[in-house]
Order: C-alpha cells, then sequence, then structure tokens
C-alpha cells in the first residue's frame, strides 16, 4: 500500500510539474531581438526640400510575459552608427539637436525611464524626457558628418496592467508628426546652411510583445 501511495505521489508531482512548466517558460525574460529602423526624412533646405533615408540598427528587450501589475522593463539599445558625410549632393558639415521620440506602450503605466552610455554625442550629457506618454531622447551634439556615434541605451520601467498584450513600436507617422528630428548643417553653393530636418519610421513594426497573464 504504502508502495502504491509513493508510485501515485510521484505520478502527481510528475503532472504537476508538466502543467507549470511551460508557465514558467513563458515568465522568462526575452533574449534581445535586432532590429534595422529605417526613416524617411524632410529636410528644410534653402535650396529646397530634402528627401532621404535614415537607418538605425538597436536592440531590443522586453519579458515574454509579466503578471497584472507586474513592474518590467524595456531596453532599447541602439548600435553604433555613422552620420552621413553628405545627403543628395551636399557635404554634411555636422548635426546637432537630435531628439529621438519613444512611446510608452499602451497597457502599462509608465514608471520612470533612464539612459546610460553613449559615445560621441557632444556636450550638454543627453537627456530623456517623459510627457504625455512619450518618452523623448536629447541629444545637443554636434556630431561631425561622417563621424561615428552612439545613442544611449534607454531603460524603461513599467506597470504592466490588468490583461491584453503589451507592444512596443517607434514613434512617428509622418513629416508632419515626426519621430525623429535634428539640424543638419550643410555646404551648398550658397554656402553653410542649417537643415531642419523631420524623419518617422517607415515601414514602423512591432518590436515585442509582452503577454498579460
Amino acid at each position: 500500500m504504502a508502495s502504491s501511495i509513493r508510485s501515485g505521489g510521484t505520478r502527481l508531482l510528475a503532472a504537476a510539474a508538466f502543467a507549470v512548466a511551460p508557465v514558467i517558460a513563458l515568465a522568462q525574460p526575452a533574449a534581445a531581438e535586432s532590429f534595422s529602423h529605417n526613416f524617411e526624412c524632410s529636410g528644410d533646405s534653402p535650396l529646397g526640400e530634402q528627401q532621404f533615408s535614415y537607418q538605425q540598427d538597436s536592440e531590443v528587450t522586453a519579458p515574454a510575459s509579466v503578471a497584472p501589475g507586474e513592474q518590467f522593463d524595456i531596453v532599447i539599445d541602439p548600435t553604433v552608427n555613422t552620420v552621413p558625410s553628405e545627403v543628395n549632393g551636399f557635404s554634411v558639415e555636422q548635426i546637432d539637436g537630435l531628439d529621438l521620440k519613444l512611446p510608452v506602450p499602451e497597457n502599462t503605466t509608465h514608471v520612470s525611464t533612464s539612459q546610460t552610455g553613449g559615445s560621441n554625442l557632444g556636450t550638454p550629457a543627453p537627456t530623456i524626457d517623459v510627457s504625455n506618454g512619450i518618452a523623448t531622447l536629447h541629444v545637443s551634439g554636434p556630431i561631425s558628418g561622417g563621424a561615428e556615434f552612439e545613442l544611449p541605451t534607454v531603460t524603461a520601467t513599467l506597470q504592466a496592467g490588468s490583461s491584453g498584450p503589451i507592444e512596443t513600436h517607434l514613434y512617428g507617422t509622418a513629416y508632419d508628426d515626426p519621430g525623429l528630428t535634428f539640424n543638419a548643417q550643410v555646404s551648398t553653393i550658397i554656402g553653410s546652411v542649417d537643415v531642419p530636418t523631420s524623419c518617422y519610421p517607415s515601414p514602423n513594426p512591432v518590436l515585442t510583445t509582452t503577454s498579460v497573464s
């Protein structure tokens, strides 16, 4: 009888472990996903509108699942990039006043946002501000044309809602609703001019999805 009880208990524990295993697996943080973001840009030049594309790669990390009300981190880590040395035949002398917008995901409450690292971004150091559901990373620069730079890693600490998916994506839908802005100083036939530039991500896919369960 004792042997039968032990055998039944062993089977019960094994079944319970099998049932719990998928839940534990879902709760583990997801590995960083690599993305190549394409921005469509428009520069307001004295010689007319200048349209061009700009790329920025990054790794984005978010947990696969969280419990309702749980706090968790989403990390966006841009890779090293290079300022174009020329655009549409015009030499780029430098860029400055760069603002990159990152929306706080729906179905979350913002807790805090921080930025660390980065290189060759000028002075003062970059800042990040959250207002009206949008985190804005500001880089003063200047960054010379043709120079390498690395934007800071942004970590957003969020609190999950009660249910449903949490999706991460970039901000911006059009030139007049940009997710990336900066001023470019370029050399032209009329001399050195400032070219305010607005960009939006195209395409703008979902970067990460976290389920609340």
